[in-house]
């Protein structure tokens, strides 16, 4: 009997972790050439650049210092939709839902603290000269 009600709480459509997993686990590989008039915004610590088509919805990349990190551009708390994917207004991700969810985007943590689910985030690696590699 016991190890019923701990299933059934275990389960729960709250649960933290459950309401994390909407997101896709798709392959992610590019190489970006920070030259290119479109990422010269990495150039300067605290910027980021949308790049579309990859991942669940895009991918931000920001650069923060000499390190640079990605995250899915898709809100992890919903699943695909309209509204699920994130727009930046000064390095932070805001869903277009109702319940309008924020993250940072140089950080990928939630900037609520109701909000249980982090962003997705991708390996970042220097791929020699001026190109960064993204992947998974």
């Amino acid at each position: 009997m016991m190890l019923c009600v701990v299933l059934l709480v275990s389960c729960s459509k709250n649960d933290p972790v459950r309401r994390c997993n909407y997101l896709l686990n798709v392959n992610v590989d590019l190489s970006i050439n920070l030259n290119l008039p479109q990422y010269s915004q990495l150039q300067f610590t605290g910027n980021t650049v949308f790049i579309p088509n990859y991942g669940n919805a895009g991918i931000y990349i920001s650069r923060i210092g000499n390190q640079f990190r990605a995250f899915d551009a898709a809100d992890p708390s919903h699943g695909q939709s309209s509204c699920s994917t994130l727009t930046n207004e000064s390095g932070v991700g805001t869903c277009g839902c109702q319940d309008e969810n924020q993250y940072s985007l140089l950080t990928g943590q939630p900037m609520r603290s109701n909000q249980p689910c982090g962003l997705k985030e991708y390996r970042v690696e220097s791929a020699g000269g001026n190109m960064l590699r993204i992947y998974n």
